[in-house]
């Protein structure tokens, strides 16, 4: 059986971002692969936080995924800093990568330009990324597009380990990306990606009455002047995308042709998207509404996944050590 790992930031709360671009893939894989899940919070530590702001996050994020779908019993979820192999193979890592692939990633030339200093974490955080999947030797990662180039790196750094320390058998493999089938969700402004920190999106834990507030106002067809103009769906990123993730293909169907036909105007069709994105995110409210209210029996299935994960951190960990002279 093929392996994966992924991993998500704690950045609280899910959104809908996040759950059609990587969760709701994450809940149909581990009945496939054996699963490893991480809470990647030395990650989040890249940029100011506060202590007690990151175990509030990291909490809400376990409750979160929990919720979706992801099951202890047949996936490993954990948080990064449980296990702590993801750092030590990191920094044997940063001894194998040479520095130009680092200052050519894309995300680090973006995030360093706007920033005054940059500190080193920036620079090997694709690093820290590729000790994270391949501490468990994944087969397979299920990323978004923009992680593409972090995972190409995971490869390079596999390349150069196995040909110094394993030349006659490889051990670390090569990772291989599995994109999500909806790759890129537009936020509600019809510009950026979906992003929590620009306030475009939609919490998986928002009320009804919130949803509609956001999706009222959501950009749709700019050359759709009037109810009474023909509309084109794909000229409308986000509402028409977020109909083809939550409502069923007739539901779809129908929007194409009253959008079209201008029998339908933008409200209707949000109303109609309304339906159906609440009815999916009530079963995950409910699930997170008890499990917010058992913290101590999200810490055991935490900690249970990071018992599961370290055993394979640990058998890693000792071959690398013995093959490098470390022990």
């Amino acid at each position: 059986m093929a392996r994966i790992f992924s991993g998500i930031q704690p950045s609280g709360e899910l959104h809908i971002g996040n759950y059609l671009g990587a969760v709701k893939n994450w809940v149909a894989l581990q009945h496939e692969q054996e699963s490893f899940f991480c809470i990647v919070n030395y990650h989040a530590i890249t940029v100011p936080y506060t202590p007690e702001e990151l175990r509030r996050r990291t909490r809400e994020m376990a409750i979160s995924l929990l919720a979706s779908g992801l099951d202890p019993a047949r996936a490993a979820i954990f948080v990064q800093s449980d296990v702590p192999e993801h750092t030590e193979l990191a920094w044997i890592f940063n001894t194998i990568t040479p520095l130009g692939e680092l200052e050519r990633q894309v995300q680090f030339k973006d995030k360093s330009s706007k920033q005054e200093q940059v500190m080193a974490g920036l620079l090997n955080y694709p690093v820290l990324q590729a000790a994270d999947i391949l501490l468990y030797r994944a087969d397979i990662v299920p990323v978004g597009e923009d992680q593409v180039q972090h995972l190409e790196l995971s490869r390079v750094v596999a390349r150069n380990w196995n040909a110094r320390f394993s030349p006659d058998a490889p051990y670390f493999p090569e990772p291989q990306p599995r994109l999500t089938p909806t790759r890129r969700i537009v936020g509600l402004d019809g510009q950026a990606k979906m992003s929590k920190s620009l306030g475009n999106t939609i919490s998986l834990l928002d009320p009804p009455t919130v949803v509609w507030d956001k999706l009222r106002p959501a950009v749709t067809d700019p050359a759709r002047l009037r109810k009474t103009d023909p509309g084109e769906p794909e000229r409308c990123k986000t509402i028409y995308q977020l109909h083809r993730a939550f409502s069923p293909a007739a539901v779809v169907a129908e929007v194409e042709t009253k959008c079209r036909g201008a029998q339908w105007g933008c409200i209707e069709c949000k109303q109609v998207l309304h339906e159906h994105l609440t009815a999916e995110l009530a079963p995950i409210q409910e699930r997170a509404a008890v499990l917010a209210a058992e913290p101590e029996r999200v810490d055991a299935l935490l900690a249970d996944g990071a018992h599961r994960a370290r055993a394979v951190a640990r058998e890693t960990m000792t071959t690398v050590r013995d093959r490098m002279g470390l022990a």
